[in-house]
């Protein structure tokens, strides 16, 4: 079994699927990928021309969105993730409090 260990703010992420619910059955090869995802592992972070290290504001388990050309697909022990800078995050998907909520497929 293979590991990966990201370096400065790149991040490792497993794309998240999600149920539609939907009467019209659309084949896997014309649905988009989803621009979902949950975060393996991050690097340490980036250095500053200076020295100093910024570190990355995400954290395994955090679920994200992305934009559709972000990352690098990668196939790890059979199974596909992404490799991406922190700065193609465009956010961290949260839970409300009146319990609506996105529902994993995987």
């Amino acid at each position: 079994m293979v590991a990966i260990r990201p370096i400065r703010d790149q991040i490792f992420v497993k794309r998240l699927t999600f149920e539609e619910k939907s009467i019209i059955v659309i084949p896997d090869s014309v649905k988009e990928k989803s621009l979902f995802g949950e975060v393996i592992a991050v690097g340490p972070g980036r250095v500053t021309r200076k020295g100093k290290r910024i570190k990355v504001d995400l954290k395994p388990g955090d679920k994200i969105v992305f934009g559709k050309y972000s990352g690098t697909e990668v196939k790890i022990n059979k199974r596909d993730y992404l490799i991406m800078r922190e700065s193609e995050v465009f956010g961290i998907l949260e839970e409300e409090g009146d319990g609506r909520r996105l529902e994993n497929k995987n």
